[in-house]
């Protein structure tokens, strides 16, 4: 991830649950705090709710993947923690990719293309 880091320490999910505000949608919730740095740092938690070992890494890796191809959208100097609904696991990449974007959105931290300086040939 070219401008985030990952939340690891179980104090920085218990920070951001407390401080920040919280948006769901049908396959996850999204909890997001401002951190006052240039950086955001996100945080993944896949409950056993939502099936084994293996489901649970590969949603949570599905997670992270569409927010590292997303992260150019989202506004810096936030922390961000994704959950997983039982509704998700059945989910594709894009379903997830999607419900990252409509929460961000709903959040407000999606950035507005600031110039599009791209060349159409």
């Amino acid at each position: 991830m070219k401008y985030s880091d990952r939340l690891r320490k179980n104090r920085d999910f218990q920070s951001v649950y407390k401080g920040g505000t919280s948006k769901a949608n049908k396959y996850l919730v999204m909890y997001v705090k401002e951190n006052n740095t240039d950086e955001n740092r996100i945080g993944v938690s896949v409950s056993k709710k939502v099936g084994n070992s293996v489901v649970r890494h590969h949603l949570a890796r599905l997670i992270r993947e569409g927010y590292r191809l997303q992260e150019e959208l989202f506004r810096r100097g936030l922390d961000v923690v994704v959950i997983a609904r039982v509704n998700a696991k059945d989910c594709t990449y894009h379903e997830i990719e999607r419900a990252i974007y409509h929460l961000g959105s709903l959040h407000q931290i999606i950035r507005e293309k600031e110039n599009d300086e791209e060349v159409i040939n």
